[in-house]
């Protein structure tokens, strides 16, 4: 809280019931809080005095405006009037025997053109009194508003919506081989079947294609649950060597990697048929195997429900009598090159998941920009919208990458990613509104959400929230919510922790100087600040943070 003593008239005002006299003794106010800030956007302050008794004229009028000066400019906030007992106007009513108190509340918009200006609070009053009117020069009653909150902006990067396309893809051929009861040898009907046929074709292809190489084959032998464990194991071994020893005969190279398995009794192979089997009383079959663990148990049980099994024999075990086979084949596609010349030169003749590619690998960023239009255009895809307006931000050329942003949405409103970078852009150009509904549908973004967040909740004015979401990030915004917080030494912690520091890190650390009587600190900090970022002279010469400073020979050597 602060005291101002006017150097005229409080309010000017005032004058005797005659309105032959004004009063000329000094009155005080107090202005809340004392070091007017910007917080959230706004700059608001309390303003608070009194009226002498018998120093308000009992015909007098007196309206009361707060106004923001800064350069050429004014703003104007909301006035209040007050007037006389016998004055014919509307407003708040003095006393002229006991005079009254005078309350004011002001509110301003924070806007762009203020910034780097110097930003000084006056009170404007006009007094009349009958048909006198008095001349009443503005009085000053803020000599400057703190703008460090206005030094939060985004520092997140904007992410893309990457393709599909892989440069080497995964290809799963999967057979079985069945075997008759109590045998492992592989017959040649089996050999031809529809499924092993299509494996065959899928070795060839990897041995004849340099592009196609099998990295890894897995072989599994089984057993069905029937006959005892020691001829089912040796019978689920030899059907797994058998089928890997074919195979093998079959791929060439000597890179692939055999996986090999075996189930001697195969219940849960078991009962998976069954379920999908159209067995009468099959689910009398399945509280068996639920009541029993006991694999001999269970097969006793099971072989007592005569019909049931008679079924089971004929329609579930020859299923489970069986090596399971499945080849995993690495198909390597086009090269980088390849791609950016067909991009280049055939765009038309490339899926969309190659022409994101290839926009994502180009060397240039007029090549990016190029093939993502050209993707757009083809495919009008999403992904291509979203990319252009990320380069556009990194550009720093907000509307146009708020334009793409729109587009991408229109497409997919829901994307996490597409809103993130809408938000960064909303809050880049102060619109925390926009920024806010954007933001609420990024969860799940690669993006950093919880620094995006923070910077939201800065520009707010809501620190508490801002908090929460930086946790323990180490950025110049969670420092500055810190500075804003007055948790100094978090702050300094912070600061000294961020891992690339720049301009703005040192005008932080500047501020912080300030705040805490380090003097040397200001100095250092504040020239590398400016040597980062030739912008921090201007704004240093008009910041409150530095106005003890003002009149500092070596400090202006710094800023000039």
């Amino acid at each position: 809280m602060k005291k101002i003593t006017f150097l005229m008239a409080l309010m000017a005002i005032v004058m005797m019931t005659s309105c032959s006299k004004i009063v000329d003794k000094p009155q005080e106010i107090q202005v809340t809080p004392e070091d007017v800030a910007v917080v959230g956007g706004e700059i608001k302050a309390d303003i608070t005095g009194t009226f002498p008794p018998k120093k308000f004229a009992r015909k007098g009028i007196l309206k009361v405006t707060p106004v923001l000066k800064y350069g050429d400019k004014e703003v104007l906030s909301e006035s209040e009037t007050y007037v006389g007992e016998k004055a014919k106007a509307n407003g708040k009513t003095v006393s002229y025997k006991k005079g009254g108190k005078y309350a004011q509340s002001c509110k301003f918009k924070y806007t762009p053109d203020m910034a780097g200006k110097e930003l000084k609070l006056y009170l404007r009053c006009e007094a009349t009194c009958g048909k006198k009117v008095y001349d009443i020069p503005d009085v000053l009653i803020a000599d400057g508003i703190n703008t460090t909150a206005t030094l939060a902006n985004t520092e997140e990067q904007a992410v893309p919506t990457p393709s599909k396309f892989q440069t080497v893809v995964e290809e799963l051929t999967e057979a079985d081989i069945n075997f008759i009861v109590a045998q492992s040898n592989l017959r040649d009907s089996e050999l031809s079947a529809d499924d092993m046929k299509a494996l065959q074709e899928a070795i060839k292809a990897a041995n004849k294609d340099k592009a196609r190489n099998i990295s890894q084959v897995e072989i599994s032998g089984y057993a069905s649950p029937e006959g005892g464990l020691d001829l089912n194991e040796r019978l689920a071994n030899s059907r797994q060597a058998n089928t890997e020893k074919y195979i093998r005969g079959k791929v060439n190279g000597n890179n692939t990697r055999y996986i090999s398995s075996t189930t001697a009794e195969d219940w849960e192979g078991f009962r998976a048929e069954l379920e999908q089997s159209d067995i009468q009383d099959k689910e009398l079959v399945i509280r068996v195997l639920e009541m029993y663990s006991d694999p001999e148990e269970r097969e006793t049980q099971i072989r007592n429900l005569s019909q049931v099994y008679s079924d089971l024999a004929k329609d579930i075990l020859p299923k489970l009598r069986r090596s399971r086979i499945l080849v995993t084949t690495a198909v390597t596609g086009k090269s980088d090159e390849q791609l950016l010349k067909e991009a280049n030169e055939n765009p038309e003749q490339l899926s969309v998941e190659e022409l994101l590619y290839a926009a994502s690998v180009a060397p240039t960023q007029e090549e990016q920009i190029a093939l993502n239009k050209k993707a757009a255009e083809l495919y009008n895809d999403y992904r291509a919208y979203n990319n252009l307006g990320m380069i556009a931000y990194n550009q720093n050329k907000l509307d146009e990458a708020e334009q793409y942003f729109q587009k991408a949405l229109a497409l997919a409103p829901n994307n996490p990613d597409v809103n993130y970078n809408a938000g960064l852009v909303d809050l880049a150009k102060g619109d925390v509104a926009k920024a806010e509904q954007h933001l609420g549908k990024a969860a799940g973004t690669k993006g950093d959400l919880d620094g995006a967040l923070g910077t939201l909740y800065t520009m707010k004015g809501d620190y508490n929230n801002a908090k929460q979401s930086y946790g323990t990030s180490r950025s110049n915004n969670a420092a500055l919510q810190q500075i804003l917080d007055k948790d100094y030494q978090a702050a300094r912690q912070t600061l000294d922790q961020i891992e690339a520091p720049n301009a703005k890190t040192a005008y932080l650390k500047a501020i912080l100087a300030a705040r805490t009587n380090d003097r040397e600190g200001v100095y250092s900090n504040m020239k590398d600040a400016v040597a980062g970022d030739a912008a921090y002279k201007t704004r240093a010469k008009t910041d409150v943070e530095f106005a003890k400073y003002k009149e500092d020979a070596k400090f202006q050597a710094i800023i000039k």
